[in-house]
């Protein structure tokens, strides 16, 4: 079910996914609480309150309030907060506001990870209160880190944060420029079986631009792509989940493998092999 939190087996390095099923993230700046409602009833898989980049210095003690008393009633496993760094005083604050809180949200992004070190401190703070560590890798330190980042105890998923990363190549945000930054990190997430998710698309008006880059995406091995306004969504939706033609490709396909005894198969013109068919029950594990 769309944007159901599922726990299901990935392998001995990450034992559980809360993520299964998500393919679309809307960001909501945490200083403006009266787009809370309205950005839960988006049918967004999962919205994201941002205390970080959309929030002003001087408004993040208020946005922090107001994120913590809209967790009180917003359904828990469709939330998410993003919280400022924590070699930041900002981010501290957060993490410690959370720690003291009565009601968490599903998912916790962190972003401007650069070690692993990050990843333990939110752990062992909030543990098993929180369902899921997202963290974002957004420079080349963090990149080069994602390996141990990845498979950190509590994360179950991470961010490509294309907006920084660029900014520190000193090269545009798009497609050719951070070409080989995507492709290191989602085989990062691919190495700790962790959902791998990309960038926003930030010219709104393309909506030509935003399926082509989701498109670009999803063959990479991307399993979800963030939004910043809802209008985003449906395109988002249309090609990262599953379509019905691919769905009924998977299903025979592992029929006719089961049915072979679970050998290497002819099909369809294709050799079904075990490789193939781990790709085709992650996918109808996803809807």
């Amino acid at each position: 079910m769309s944007g159901q939190i599922v726990k299901r087996n990935f392998s001995q390095h990450k034992q559980t996914s809360n993520m299964t099923g998500f393919t679309n993230f809307l960001f909501v700046p945490g200083n403006r609480p009266e787009r809370f409602e309205k950005a839960a009833s988006s049918g967004a898989d999962l919205v994201c309150i941002d205390l970080e980049d959309s929030v002003p210095a001087e408004e993040k003690d208020s946005a922090r309030e107001s994120v913590l008393a809209a967790l009180g009633w917003l359904n828990r496993k469709n939330s998410a907060v993003r919280i400022n760094g924590l070699k930041t005083k900002a981010g501290l604050a957060d993490l410690v506001a959370l720690a003291a809180a009565d009601h968490l949200p599903a998912l916790l992004f962190m972003p401007m990870v650069e070690s692993a070190s990050e990843v333990e401190i939110a752990h062992s703070i909030l543990g098993d209160r929180i369902e899921g560590l997202v963290p974002l890798i957004e420079t080349v330190k963090g990149l080069r880190a994602g390996d141990d980042i990845a498979a950190s105890e509590g994360v179950t998923g991470m961010m490509f944060g294309g907006g920084d990363f660029s900014a520190e190549l000193g090269t545009k945000l798009e497609w050719e420029p951070l070409l080989a930054a995507r492709g290191a990190f989602v085989m990062c997430c691919a190495s700790a079986r962790v959902m791998a998710i990309d960038v926003p698309y930030i010219d709104m008006g393309n909506e030509a631009g935003l399926a082509d880059e989701c498109a670009r995406i999803k063959a990479m091995g991307f399993h979800a792509k963030a939004a910043i306004h809802p209008k985003q969504l449906p395109v988002i939706q249309k090609i990262m989940r599953p379509s019905e033609a691919e769905i009924a490709e998977a299903k025979e396909a592992i029929a006719a493998y089961d049915a072979a005894g679970g050998k290497a198969v002819g099909h369809g013109g294709r050799m079904l092999e075990a490789p193939l068919m781990e790709r085709y029950r992650r996918m109808l594990a996803s809807v």
